[in-house]
């Protein structure tokens, strides 16, 4: 006779094995050896550093709010891993999505708040190997983005459809640098005696079947936020077609108009854009996130395979009461994950909003008349 609780038991723990393997794996502790995680990190405050300056040109009343909404839908959507090769996976970076647009210094803040957000509350990441995923995630994705991006926007013909396709090729391209770029921190401090060669190669070439993935949810939200409000995509500015009057037989460019506040149709498009995204991010972290793929991600395979994650320590933040993305003591797998989606999309609007809007207050502070009178 089959005993019914016994049953109930093994169903849950394999739904909460589904739960913590589908979602998203950074590199954690022990992949890379003290020194280089040390020395990454150092990169990784130093681009902090250079973003924060240069978000302040960035941010501005319109474009705070939607930032920390770009770092939430980030979180969302990295718990959507979905099938790109036999028996493995691949997720969002979101580098590309964030420069493009919100800018690429705010895109730097909001990689690097989603990426603090996952190893504190929920031991995605490794603590020590924090300023190697900022490196890798947050960087190298969004400077190798925007740099093809700009590119690309300079050649094609101005139009949102050479927006949309820019974008859905700077993030292709994207994804196998961050792999790269892990391969090289890889080759200079790996714990594991494992020939470079062989885990540039394997790295590379999933990570290019990522990068679709990556290149079709950029450009599909990048198109979907230009279709309704162009003016807040960072990466579209300046794109628009400047009128032309003929003067004395010639073609002038017309000057333009002083900026005036916004009136009050675009205020409410605007919060109705972030209430959109807001409800779309918690629908997607809470819900869809739980039938996302189960099998291991692109770096998750590779180390797998290759042998570079003998050396894994666990997470220092292991015992979180939202560890591997499920609520503590909550039993119902599905309940558990969708409300560790709903926190953790939560807590991503809320810091990332609270670091842009800090930005954007400094920038105003020093470019009020108080401030000029005190330098």
């Amino acid at each position: 006779m089959c005993d019914t609780p016994v049953i109930h038991d093994r169903l849950a723990l394999a739904t909460r094995s589904h739960l913590a393997n589908h979602l998203t794996v950074h590199v954690p502790d022990g992949f890379i050896d003290a020194p280089t995680s040390a020395a990454a990190g150092l990169v990784a405050a130093g681009a902090v550093a250079v973003s924060l300056r240069g978000a302040r040109r960035e941010l501005d009343e319109r474009t705070a709010p939607l930032a920390g909404l770009v770092a939430a839908f980030i979180f969302a959507v990295q718990m959507l891993n979905f099938p790109v090769a036999a028996g493995t996976s691949g997720h969002l970076l979101g580098g590309a999505l964030a420069a493009i647009l919100v800018g690429p210094y705010t895109g730097v803040l909001c990689v690097s708040v989603v990426l603090l957000m996952q190893g504190i509350l929920f031991a995605d990441g490794g603590l020590t190997a924090l300023g190697v995923n900022i490196t890798v995630m947050g960087g190298v994705t969004t400077v190798v983005a925007y740099a093809v991006f700009r590119a690309l926007v300079k050649v094609l013909p101005r139009g949102r459809r050479s927006v949309t396709a820019a974008s859905f090729v700077a993030a292709l391209l994207s994804v196998p640098a961050a792999a790269l770029a892990f391969t090289l921190l890889y080759w200079i401090g790996g714990t594991t005696d494992v020939a470079i060669g062989k885990v540039a190669g394997a790295m590379v070439g999933v990570h290019i079947l990522i990068g679709i993935g990556e290149a079709a949810i950029t450009a599909l939200t990048v198109g979907a936020v230009i279709a309704v409000r162009p003016d807040l995509v960072y990466g579209a500015r300046g794109l628009r077609q400047r009128l032309r009057l003929r003067v004395n037989g010639e073609l002038v460019d017309v000057p333009d108009a002083e900026p005036e506040a916004a009136p009050a149709p675009a205020r409410a498009s605007r919060r109705t854009l972030w209430v959109s995204g807001l409800v779309t991010s918690l629908v997607l972290a809470g819900f869809v996130s739980f039938y996302a793929s189960a099998n291991p991600d692109g770096l998750e395979k590779v180390a797998a395979d290759k042998g570079i994650d003998e050396k894994v320590e666990e997470h220092a933040a292991a015992d979180s009461p939202l560890a591997d993305y499920g609520v503590k003591d909550v039993e119902n797998a599905r309940l558990s994950g969708g409300l560790a989606g709903v926190i953790g999309v939560g807590v991503t609007v809320v810091a990332g909003t609270g670091v842009f809007w800090a930005v954007r207050r400094r920038r105003s502070a020093e470019a009020s008349p108080s401030a000029v009178e005190n330098v």
